[in-house]
């Protein structure tokens, strides 16, 4: 009994210090997130950061609940979408020990990293990439072997782009795109495309990623538009913009009465959404003639509900955009995949084998078999570790200051289903800046009694050469 009251301490002791030693062994998943959160995507970023604050919450409880010694933790970084700024955040990021990272947003930033990342073995999940693998630098599937993206390529958004005209009864157009490896790289997948479906190309105008000054854009547009809308007539005509939010800057500066506001205008996933745009829209009524009917990769799982349920708890009064629900999977994909690679390896991390088996974690995660659900729905990577499947949602500004779904492209059957057809505005008057003396000058009454005149002398002379003969 003596003994008992001896030990007795010592096992209280032992027993209240188990926590603290679980709790050095919990080993913390460090991601960086490098995304825009001050330049032409921050809505989009911003969406993102927010996804991910509550994938910390649920990625740690599922670990918890699961008795898995891990919890996660998010290095937010803004890159602007600038490439630049990109390469010097992952090389930060990389001095502080961090290879896994999602993001970053733009194509450009991921052909800026792409030599980088593969060098240092650093993985990467982009939520938003979309150029084609050649055009951010990788010839081969092996060059992506550290780079993934959780959306699909502009090979898909093209194609439903192209569908999406083609349904509304365009037959020409004038495309104007941010000069990045990603504006390109649209303008280059849609053009055989819109061939395909017999839409003409009038033209084509790069610009300045950097330019606050879109004034010679515009002109040149402007230009080419009104050729066109002499040959088709304006419902037939599009303006066909791969920008960024900037595309609110250029709407803004384009002057109210120009032709550009008189034909149907088509974005992509770049503005689709965009809070600037609707800003925009505010400000300058007449933007809201124009649609901006912008494509963007949608995608819903079984979880997707309660994301959005828990995002609003949040305080986030809105949806999610898609990037930020792609961003929350390729959270869950990463921290399951790092769990599974210390398992295999006897607790020590390996890059080579990471990327070996985020394919199969990621088909495995799609499937449920982990016990969650993914909120994009089912994830199939392709051989260049890009997904593979998936519709598009086609989203326009409406008259009350938002944006809404006009339709969906789905890629089985390539087909749009429109629930808003897009209609183009109507001419009443030539689109150019007049005045009241130029329409009611006394030099046009005098022009048909001239013409008159010279009419009748025509005919008298014909009369007379007649009876000559």
């Amino acid at each position: 009994m003596k003994n008992l009251k001896i030990l007795l301490p010592v096992l209280i002791l032992l027993v209240a210090t188990l926590p603290a030693v679980n709790a050095q062994e919990v080993k913390t998943i460090k991601i960086g997130v490098l995304c825009d959160l001050s330049g032409p995507l921050s809505t989009y970023g911003h969406d993102i950061k927010n996804a991910l604050t509550i994938a910390q919450k649920d990625i740690d409880n599922y670990f918890k609940a699961h008795n898995e010694p891990y919890v996660v933790s998010f290095d937010f970084e803004d890159t602007q979408v600038n490439p630049t700024i990109a390469l010097q955040k992952v090389q930060m990021l990389n001095s502080k020990g961090i290879k896994l990272i999602i993001g970053p947003m733009g194509s450009g930033e991921v052909a800026n990293i792409k030599n980088y990342v593969t060098q240092n073995k650093i993985i990467i999940i982009s939520p938003s990439s979309t150029a084609i693998p050649p055009l951010i630098g990788c010839t081969k599937p092996s060059d992506k072997k550290y780079i993934f993206r959780f959306v699909a390529t502009d090979d898909f958004q093209t194609k439903a782009i192209a569908k999406e005209l083609q349904s509304a009864g365009i037959k020409a157009v004038v495309i104007v795109y941010v000069g990045n490896a990603w504006g390109k790289g649209l303008y280059q997948c849609i053009e055989p495309k819109l061939k395909d479906e017999g839409i003409v190309i009038k033209d084509s105008i790069a610009y300045d990623q950097n330019t606050a000054d879109f004034s010679s854009y515009i002109q040149k547009m402007a230009n080419d538009v009104n050729q066109l809308v002499k040959k088709y007539g304006n419902a037939h005509v599009g303006v066909i913009a791969f920008s960024y939010e900037e595309v609110a800057d250029m709407l803004s500066q384009i002057p109210d009465n120009s032709i550009l506001f008189k034909v149907t205008w088509f974005g992509c996933d770049g503005c689709a959404d965009s809070s600037q745009v609707i800003k925009a829209a505010k400000n300058k009524p007449v933007i809201k003639d124009v649609g901006l009917y912008s494509t963007v990769f949608e995608a819903r799982g079984p979880a997707f509900k309660k994301l959005v349920e828990e995002y609003k708890e949040m305080g986030y009064n809105h949806t999610p955009c898609q990037y930020a629900l792609n961003a929350y999977d390729a959270a869950w994909v990463l921290c399951l995949s790092y769990a599974q690679v210390m398992k295999m390896n006897n607790g020590k991390y390996n890059a080579s084998l990471m990327a070996e088996i985020i394919p199969k974690v990621t088909l495995n995660y799609s499937k449920g078999v982990y016990g969650v659900k993914p909120v994009t729905g089912f994830i199939k990577l392709n051989e260049w570790n890009d997904r593979a499947s998936g519709n598009y949602g086609i989203y326009y500004v409406t008259k009350a200051d938002k944006w809404d779904m006009a339709g969906k492209w789905y890629y089985k059957n390539d087909t749009v289903v429109w629930y808003h057809k897009p209609t183009p505005p109507v001419i009443t008057a030539t689109p150019t800046t007049t005045t009241t003396t130029e329409t009611t000058t006394t030099p046009a009454k005098k022009s048909p009694g001239f013409e008159f005149v010279v009419a009748i002398a025509v005919i008298a002379t014909a009369a007379l050469i007649r009876r000559r003969h």
